[in-house]
């Protein structure tokens, strides 16, 4: 398999920011760190991996997955809220699916705009 340099440097934009994401959901569980810091960089990351460059098939299908994990994340992140207070565990994973959102996002809405204006041909 071939592997094209022109997506690249989305590819490593998105394991990081997932990477990034997970750890940070776990910081703040355990320490307790209310910081909005590394939240800006998610959404920085978010918006560096929505305007990377995407083949057309591609576009559609990130499109369709972070659609998908966008409200999957939200539906879960608010049903989690409830529970929390009983298990930490179920707090930490409220918290990634929470620093989750703030990166896809962004990523979504500038791909969905991505491909807007690419149908248009503007």
């Amino acid at each position: 398999m071939v592997r094209s340099k022109e997506n690249l440097f989305g590819a490593y934009a998105f394991t990081a920011g997932v990477v990034l994401a997970i750890i940070i959901g776990l910081i703040q569980t355990t320490l307790g760190i209310g910081s909005s810091i590394p939240y800006i960089v998610l959404v920085i990351l978010g918006l560096m991996i929505g305007f990377s460059r995407v083949g057309d098939s591609d576009s559609m299908t990130f499109l369709l997955a972070s659609t998908s994990l966008v409200i999957v994340s939200g539906m879960g992140q608010s049903t989690l809220v409830f529970i929390s207070n009983i298990n930490s565990v179920l707090s930490s994973l409220s918290s990634i699916l929470q620093a989750l959102l703030v990166m896809f996002v962004p990523a979504t809405i500038a791909m969905a705009l991505k491909t807007v204006f690419s149908i248009t041909n503007i």
